[in-house]
């Protein structure tokens, strides 16, 4: 981190601030790579799992069987068999409707040490609030991927829900994910009274350094405010909108924005950076998606450009910025996932992917469709409707 200090003053500000407030590392060098469909990423995925010689922990919102769960869950029974390792950590209220009851003692008796994270109680509480959104592999803590799949068929389009649906992931290799694997560590241990068999230092033992370089990477977490001190990921856009210098490409599958965040979008594009934002063309919610075209009409009179995915569902959540500056992760740009959620995403300053970021970014723009300042505009009533919604955007 000392050397983004002398070499770019901005990137610097944005480490810096990630490891106050989390106290996560960045790290220079290694490898990223970029998965620009869920398809490949459930290659990748099932690839480096194979080659596990030590641990393998995942953390998802939503499992559910079929195609791509099965293909997981089967090399999980192997690698438990021989001896590996397997911890599993599910959302328990995200996986209510697609898991069975009590599931994680289905795992516990094929070797996989299994817990539910938020576990549900039919009490009325506002820790259900609290979903565990974070999407985590890590392999050996050498090996780590995070991004916007879930364990479902509809991320690698093996079952059609939305129309074709667009999901983004990382791969990253080497110290960078020593954070993930932290991330992970340090939530199980929360979750359950019965901690991981080792100390944190055991799962990062023997991991190589990376190659020096001027790229840095810095994977971090967010959550509720009962464990973070603030809005980490809203800070980490924040950053990034007014850092902007030429342009901002987003990809997110709500745009609920507050009051801050949709000022900074606009003030932006005002400044003459070149603002660009992708968002669902079917949704998965319909009134969420009400909520996402009422913000429309105020960012596109202020020279935003939005376009919406005609395929189908886009869930993705990508910044690239100046081609210098990038994130993939979990959060979305919606209040549940800025402050109720548990999330994650990587920060990326300088290395190879966000190339191929930008380029996917490109190829999907030339797949959707413009909407023009007077398609923005909503009908009466539904003008009505958003704004009551808004009022209650925090639950929903």
């Amino acid at each position: 981190m000392e050397r983004l200090k002398e070499t770019d003053r901005d990137a610097y500000a944005q480490a810096h601030y990630l490891h106050e407030v989390t106290g996560m590392f960045c790290y220079s060098g290694g490898n990223v790579t970029y998965y620009k469909i869920g398809e490949e990423f459930h290659q990748a995925l099932l690839e480096n799992l194979e080659c596990a010689q030590k641990f393998i922990f995942m953390e998802y919102f939503i499992i559910q069987d079929g195609v791509m769960w099965a293909s997981v869950h089967e090399i999980l029974k192997k690698k438990a068999a021989q001896g590996i390792a397997v911890y599993l950590m599910y959302d328990d209220f995200g996986c209510m409707a697609t898991l069975p009851e009590r599931y994680y003692r289905q795992m516990e008796k094929e070797g996989i040490h299994c817990i539910p994270a938020n576990k549900f109680t039919p009490v009325l509480s506002n820790i259900h609030n609290n979903r565990d959104h974070r999407k985590i592999t890590v392999i050996d803590g050498k090996v780590g991927f995070t991004g916007g799949i879930n364990l479902a068929d509809e991320y690698i389009n093996a079952v059609s829900k939305y129309g074709h649906w667009k999901d983004t992931a990382v791969k990253l290799e080497g110290e960078a994910v020593k954070n993930l694997t932290a991330l992970f560590w340090l939530y199980w241990n929360m979750q359950t009274q019965k901690p991981m068999e080792y100390e944190f230092a055991w799962y990062i033992d023997n991991v190589l350094c990376d190659e020096k370089g001027e790229g840095a990477v810095m994977p971090y977490g967010d959550g509720p405010k009962t464990f973070y001190p603030e809005s980490i990921g809203k800070n980490v856009y924040l950053n990034m909108i007014n850092d902007a210098k030429k342009y901002l490409y987003i990809t997110t599958p709500y745009l609920i924005c507050d009051h801050e965040l949709m000022n900074a979008l606009r003030l932006a594009a005002k400044k003459g950076v070149d603002v660009r934002i992708i968002t669902p063309h079917i949704p998965d919610k319909k009134a969420i998606f009400l909520m996402t075209r009422s913000s429309y009409e105020r960012l596109i009179t202020d020279g935003v450009k939005i376009y919406e995915y005609t395929p189908g569902f886009i869930h993705a959540k990508n910044f690239i910025c100046d081609d210098k500056f990038a994130t993939c992760g979990t959060i979305n740009l919606d209040y549940r996932s800025l402050v109720h959620h548990y999330e994650c995403s990587v920060w990326m300053y300088h290395v190879d992917c966000i190339k191929d970021m930008k380029e996917d970014f490109e190829e999907t723009m030339k797949q959707s469709e413009q909407i023009e300042k007077t398609g923005a505009k909503l009908k009466g009533w539904e003008k009505i409707l958003a704004e009551v919604m808004k009022v209650f955007s925090p639950l929903l």
